[in-house]
Order: C-alpha cells, then structure tokens, then sequence
C-alpha cells in the first residue's frame, strides 16, 4: 500500500482531533475535580454507616496475631478524639474505593480529548485493570504479607505486653495494605510510558539484572520486618509484575503498533 495512503488518514484524524486552550484544560480539570470530590464524598458517607463493620475487618489480623501468642486481644487509643478522626479516615478511604471507579472515569475524561481515537478504545482496559491490580495487591499485602509480618513482630516481643494503639496499628496496616495496591500498579504506569514512547521494552530488558537490585532494595526498606523471608514476599510480586511490564511495553510500544499496522496493510 502507498505511503500516501496510509499517512492520508492520520492526517485527517489529527485534523478532527479537538483542539484546547489552556484556560479550556484549565477549567476541564476543575470540573472533573469537583466531580470526583462529590463522588467521593458521597462514598464516605456511604461508607460512615458501615465504619465498624469496616475496621472489624481491618483489625482482624492483629487480632488473630494477638490470639496466637496469648495476649489481650485488644487495641487503645491514647486522645478521645482518636476514635473518631480514625472512622472519618476509614469512612473516606472506604469512599474513594467504592468510588474509584467513576474517579478514573473522570480521570480518562480529562485526558482522553488529547488521543486519538484508536487510543479512546483503551479505557475500558485502563479502568479494569486498574482497579483489578490495586485489589489484588491490597488483598495480598492483607491476605499474605501482613499477617506474616504481625506475627513476627508479635511473637519476637511476646515477653512484652503490647499496648497497641488504634492510631499506630491503622497507620501501619494503610502502608502496607496501600503500599502493596500501589506496587501492583506497576504495569498500567509501564503501559503509558512505553505508550507515549518514553519507556523500551529492550531497555527494560537490558537493564533487568538492576532492576531486580533495585527491587530487592525496595522490599527491604518497605517489609516492617527484618527477616529475609518477608523481603522475598514482597520482593516476588514485585519481580513477576516487572517481567508482565516488559510484555505490555512490548505491546503498546509505537514501534510495535507501526510494525503491526504495516504487516496489516501489506
């Protein structure tokens, strides 16, 4: 197929892209803010009435490290207004989940007026798997890697009586359990690199031995533990996810989206 004719179609689709000012983006942004904030807060409010049901669920892994060493199977606060600062933090965060959702919506609205529209078919992918990577990784930092590292540190001061508050255990369950959705975020972040270009999957690969380092030194600062076995929990997800990226920069690269295109019209 001539040149002409395949570069006759993205110059007409470059042509019907919508064009923006910077005080249009400004005020796109503001709605989509205003949006998303009214979203949440709905959420949160949802959410209020279901505060204790929600931290019964968060606590219970302390519960069942506490159990298993024979301690008081009981958390304290320390300020009377800790109770209730720590269910507005719970109800909120709750709310952004149930609501996230429609927030990355409001998130792709913004952006989506600079793509093409072969690149708009994306946001369905983007939102599912978005949301999917963050869950699965929230439910293992909860399932597997946060009873491991309670009951380490539980059972290495078992000669102590613990007096955990509310406010310090809640602090650390949100980094861990947090901290493991956003690790699991890690392909859609590679998606959008090696889609803009920014981001190789030969650099990716040619570099994997350092990233592997680098890994490892973020599972050793991130595990509140000091043992090479919760390293290595953290550190493997990490390694899988990494070599799952090399796969989606492969896929989206421009480079591969050309060489696909033109196997098409050959």
């Amino acid at each position: 197929m001539p040149e002409s004719a395949v570069a006759e179609p993205r110059e007409q689709e470059t042509e019907n892209m919508p064009t923006m000012g910077f005080l249009d983006h400004l005020e796109e942004l503001r709605k989509r803010i205003v949006y998303s904030i009214i979203a949440v807060a709905i959420g949160c409010a949802a959410c209020w009435g279901y505060r204790e049901r929600i931290y019964d669920i968060m606590q219970r892994p302390i519960m069942d490290a506490l159990h298993k060493n024979g301690l008081s199977e009981k958390l304290v606060f320390l300020n009377p207004t800790e109770p209730f600062n720590l269910y507005l933090k719970i109800a909120a965060l709750a709310g952004l989940f149930l609501t996230s959702p429609f927030v990355l919506y409001q998130v792709w609205m913004f952006i989506s007026p600079g793509l093409y529209r072969r690149e708009k078919r994306y946001v369905v992918p983007f939102m599912i798997s978005t949301i999917a990577l963050f869950t699965c990784g929230g439910y293992f930092g909860y399932k597997i890697v946060y009873p491991r590292a309670l009951d380490f540190l539980i059972d290495f001061g078992r000669q102590f009586q613990p007096m955990i508050t509310i406010g310090e255990y809640t602090q650390l369950f949100l980094s861990i359990v947090l901290g493991m959705g956003l690790i699991f975020e890690l392909p859609v972040l590679v998606f959008f690199l090696a889609f803009m270009g920014i981001l190789t999957p030969g650099f990716m690969l040619k570099h994997f031995r350092y990233a592997i380092l680098v890994i490892f030194i973020i599972a050793a600062i991130v595990t509140p533990t000091p043992d090479v076995v919760n390293m290595c929990i953290f550190a493997a997800p990490m390694v899988a996810l990494y070599a799952i990226s090399v796969l989606v920069a492969w896929a989206v690269h421009p480079k591969q989206r050309a060489a696909r295109r033109e196997k098409r019209a050959t």
